[in-house]
């Protein structure tokens, strides 16, 4: 009996101390790296596990997979704030979601692995008659793993007692998912946005740029300059914002130029020069969030900004903020090494991610650059005719 309370209080002490570890690890501010996903039966992916590293940029042919792998995370994002049937719905119902249609697969599951695996998320869906139903929910931390699922319609990770989720939810709201594609007359980047409430995180659609640059020029004179010299290295006549708030404390993007005294609007800069500006913006803010995720950053750029793009990545990633993009820019991915790029195919109708290896192409790497690999078919994943 003796030896049963010993184990009993054992295994108690053995608890508190790892649960005094987890609350370490989810009081600390800076985020974890997401070091693996495993996804299966989402869209083209029926069945892949990545490892990811600080900086992730996919590469492949149109139609091999890119976008729906970026998508996931709209994906997990509603799921995580319990959106994910509203979203499902507006997408056009699960069967525009799931691997081949409904009529090949009914389930949808993924696995997160955080810290070097000390923390993950995982779950299981199912497409019912009104949407998905979640099978399990599970949260892991050294290797354990709990249920947390009661069977709903929608994730329970937000309301569960389990230690874990603190952390896990931090990691979750620390994906910020960006496109800066849509920079027409009518863009986003020509609304207004406020400057008391829309200045705690930059918008997926750079819609709150006027007031989010105006709060770290308010806050942050040294980051704000920082930005302003980085626009100006690709645009030389741009010389500031210019910032007048309205009486409902709302402001758009405006500007002034380095030869006149006239005030400039969103519209009055060229497609490249806005997407620029939020991208500086993006990976140049003071406080990053945890993962970045962007399709296609390059559109419209010009060869040297792509260069300071390029920059821009690397700097973000050594400032603990995991990158992952997607891009078909042969110029952009010469500025990053093998272990950066991931090769995105997709074969028999299913997505193939494999990540480049800098000691398998040392070979080649000693003669030509990883574009001329790519471009000479001797890296052969992420091409057309693979």
């Amino acid at each position: 009996m003796d030896i049963v309370k010993d184990n009993d209080a054992a295994m108690h002490a053995s608890n508190i101390a790892g649960n005094q570890i987890l609350l370490e690890h989810t009081k600390k501010n800076r985020f974890y790296f997401m070091d693996y996903i495993e996804i299966k039966g989402y869209k083209s992916i029926k069945d892949a596990s990545v490892d990811l590293a600080p900086i992730n940029i996919l590469i492949g042919a149109n139609g091999s997979g890119k976008s729906n792998f970026v998508s996931f995370f709209d994906f997990l994002n509603k799921l995580y704030n319990r959106k994910l049937n509203e979203y499902v719905a507006l997408k056009g119902g699960s069967d525009k979601i799931l691997h081949k249609g409904i009529k090949s697969s009914n389930t949808i599951s993924f696995k997160l692995e955080f810290d070097r695996g000390l923390n993950g998320y995982s779950a299981i869906l199912q497409s019912g008659t009104d949407g998905f139903v979640l099978l399990k929910e599970c949260l892991m931390y050294q290797g354990d793993s709990k249920n947390i699922s009661r069977s709903e319609t929608e994730a329970n990770i937000k309301f569960t007692d389990h230690l874990g989720a603190k952390y896990i939810i931090k990691s979750l709201k620390g994906f910020r998912k960006y496109h800066f594609h849509d920079t027409g007359s009518n863009s986003p980047f020509t609304k207004y946005s406020n400057i008391e409430n829309d200045i705690y995180y930059f918008y997926q659609d750079g819609m709150n740029l006027a007031a989010f640059m105006y709060y770290i020029q308010e806050t942050n004179k040294k980051v704000y300059n920082r930005i302003i010299k980085n626009i100006q290295s690709i645009a030389p006549y741009f010389s500031d914002f210019y910032f007048a708030p309205n009486k409902e404390n709302n402001i758009r993007l405006q500007w002034i130029d380095k030869y006149s005294d006239v005030v400039f609007g969103a519209s009055d800069l060229s497609d490249g020069t806005i997407r620029f500006i939020a991208l500086s913006l993006l990976f140049l803010q003071p406080d990053l969030p945890g993962t970045i995720i962007i399709d296609e950053p390059e559109l419209g750029l010009h060869p040297a900004a792509i260069s300071k793009l390029a920059g821009m990545i690397k700097s973000a990633s050594e400032r603990d903020c995991q990158v992952i993009l997607a891009t078909q820019s042969t110029n952009l991915i010469s500025y990053f090494q093998a272990e950066d790029i991931l090769t995105v195919d997709q074969v028999n109708g299913q997505t193939i991610f494999n990540r480049l290896n800098n000691e398998n192409l040392q070979q080649w790497l000693d003669d030509y650059t990883i574009v001329d690999l790519w471009k000479r078919n001797i890296i052969t994943g992420g091409q057309p005719n693979y």
